[in-house]
């Protein structure tokens, strides 16, 4: 996984700030890696942004209650895969993603059979994927 080659698009803005502390920490350890931030509004209107949001060489996995769900190693792994890749991540707003967008995914993930306040479920993806790249290069971080 090269995190100069993913990226999180999400709506909503972090508002808390242990949590925003939280994310700048781990995206310090994954340089290149970034976040864009879109404006939370209707359904349709959030449809639009992530949709204008998502360049045309981008690999779209969307987050989403009913998505898969798996453990830190296999989530490396599966990472692993798509090699160069370049990956989006998208993380809805409250009313979560479209099912024209959850039909446009390569794969819909789940963070956890629970739901989450979409500036958590931010926070837990960027820690996850620091995680993956720790277990794909073989360092100390995950202890398995």
């Amino acid at each position: 996984m090269n995190p100069a080659r993913c990226r999180i698009v999400a709506v909503g803005k972090v508002r808390r700030g242990w949590i925003q502390d939280g994310i700048d920490l781990y995206l310090k350890r994954l340089p290149g890696f970034s976040i864009t931030e879109l404006r939370d509004s209707s359904a349709a209107k959030e449809a639009e942004a992530i949709r204008s949001a998502i360049r045309s060489d981008e690999t779209l996995i969307v987050l989403m209650e009913q998505g898969d769900v798996l453990a830190s190693i296999p989530f490396a792994k599966r990472l692993n895969h798509y090699g160069n890749e370049r990956l989006v991540f998208v993380i809805g707003g409250a009313d979560g993603l479209t099912e024209e967008i959850k039909a446009q995914a390569h794969w819909q993930l789940s963070l956890s059979p629970m739901t989450f306040p979409h500036e958590l479920a931010r926070l837990m993806l960027v820690e996850q994927l620091f995680r993956a790249q720790s277990i794909l290069q073989g360092s100390p971080y995950h202890r398995a």
